[in-house]
């Protein structure tokens, strides 16, 4: 399977495909309303404003494995993400990101080892997938890597062909 056919759905429910996608650089990012990390919202925001004219498309999903830091609704998420982080990037409904109950897109993208040769398991939220136009994963970024880093950033601006 590749990443296009990984079946997802937005956060109003409507069934979606990263197939949608196909032909932009995709940053794919597990979120979550209640962690230390989610100012970074702002930072992907200002991600998806500054490239998105150029072919980059964020995609938030929710995840709850880590401490229940997402325990909302999808209509709790919708509201939180819109009012306190202007977020306008595509958001996906709930999914696991780890563990038996992990979602087919997570299963592909958790192959991919991050700057230091570690592959598997997502550590924390707000982790960070930079994938190809060809949709493939180019690079993964701990929760750390802020949507600000000039690593991440360089990245994005060379996948797109700056």
């Amino acid at each position: 399977m590749g990443i296009y056919d990984a079946p997802v759905r937005r956060l109003d429910g409507a069934a979606a495909s990263l197939g949608d996608y196909a032909g932009e650089v995709l940053l794919v990012v597990n979120v979550a309303s209640n962690c230390g990390f989610t100012p970074q919202y702002a930072g992907l925001e200002q991600l998806y404003k500054s490239y998105h004219d150029r072919g980059l498309e964020v995609l938030g999903f929710p995840c709850n494995q880590f401490g229940a830091q997402e325990p909302g609704s999808a209509e709790e998420i919708a509201s939180f993400c819109s009012v306190n982080y202007g977020v306008s990037f595509p958001m996906f409904e709930k999914v696991e990101v780890n563990g038996a109950g992990r979602s087919e897109l997570y299963a592909e993208l958790t192959e991919t080892p991050d700057a230091e040769g570690k592959a598997g398991d997502v550590s924390w939220n707000f982790e960070k997938f930079l994938l190809g136009r060809d949709g493939s994963v180019l690079a993964r970024y701990r929760s750390k890597t802020a949507p600000e880093d000039p690593i991440l950033t360089g990245a994005i601006e060379d996948a797109l062909g700056a």
